[in-house]
């Protein structure tokens, strides 16, 4: 089955097809526990988080706009925002893993070309250590600016600030 049949699955599955739901499931969990492991690296609670997202899946399959985005973005912005509720719901120590991050993991070939996740690379390797790990801690791990100050120990004000700064230095990178 190919990425193209995705969107079909994704309809039978609005309609109550558990066959297809099934099948759905074999295309893209795999992909969708990566996601979800990169914010929740404790495998109980990424295996509780993948549980959570296939049911919200399942509940609203219906509501996949095939004109905003593939059903594999869509899918795994659910796993992404249901394991970042579950991480803040369980609180556990902030993490600033970045360095080991398989940025080919998160890629979908309808959306972004092996270019474009070049290009970020390369943007993300110039910014400073510290611009570079909070960008990933909040945006790939799902870290708040609450936690981050909490963290880091400055105030919510600078870390939106700092963030800010990065983004802008990032996309004048991509942009120019």
């Amino acid at each position: 089955m190919s990425a193209e049949e995705l969107p079909d699955l994704l309809l039978a599955v609005a309609d109550g097809d558990r066959t297809a739901f099934a099948r759905f499931y074999e295309r893209t969990s795999a992909k969708l526990f990566g996601v979800v492991l990169r914010i929740l690296p404790e495998r109980a609670m990424a295996e509780d988080a993948m549980q959570e997202a296939y049911a919200k899946i399942w509940r609203n399959a219906a509501g996949f706009d095939a004109r905003r985005g593939s059903p594999i973005t869509w899918a795994a912005t659910i796993a992404r925002n249901v394991a970042i509720d579950l991480r803040r719901r369980e609180r556990p120590a902030g993490r600033t893993r970045d360095e080991d991050f398989d940025f080919d993991a998160l890629r979908d070939p309808q959306e972004v070309s092996a270019e474009q996740l070049a290009a970020l690379r390369v943007c993300l390797d110039r910014l400073d250590a510290d611009q570079r790990a909070l960008v990933l801690a909040a945006y790939l791990n799902g870290e708040s600016r609450e936690e981050l100050a909490e963290r880091l120990g400055h105030p919510t004000g600078t870390i939106k600030s700092w963030l800010h700064r990065s983004l802008a230095r990032l996309k004048g990178c991509l942009d120019g």
